[in-house]
């Protein structure tokens, strides 16, 4: 069964300013990512620190997971917007 594209793809005007903010995000959340690394390297004890009922490293690990599901929405919003502004 060869389905062929469900939808014809063209030119994106859009590309350029989605890429820009996609690697704007990216280096946003390496750095909280890394932030989170160099604690669990340096400070082992702080990680220990109970919060919220947890330790320090499940609470961070675990806003690591919402903050990149906060991303993507915010990624989503905007390149969708660009898309509809930059291709009519």
């Amino acid at each position: 069964m060869g389905h062929g594209p469900a939808v014809k793809l063209g030119k994106d005007d859009a590309t350029s300013y989605k890429t820009k903010l996609g690697v704007s995000m990216f280096i946003v959340y390496t750095l909280v990512y890394a932030a989170f690394v160099g604690i669990n390297a340096v400070s082992r004890a702080l990680m220990q620190k109970v919060i919220f009922g947890q330790t320090l490293a499940v609470v961070y690990g675990m806003g690591l997971i919402v903050f990149a599901l906060v991303l993507a929405i915010i990624y989503n919003h905007f390149c969708t917007a660009a898309e509809k502004r930059m291709n009519q």
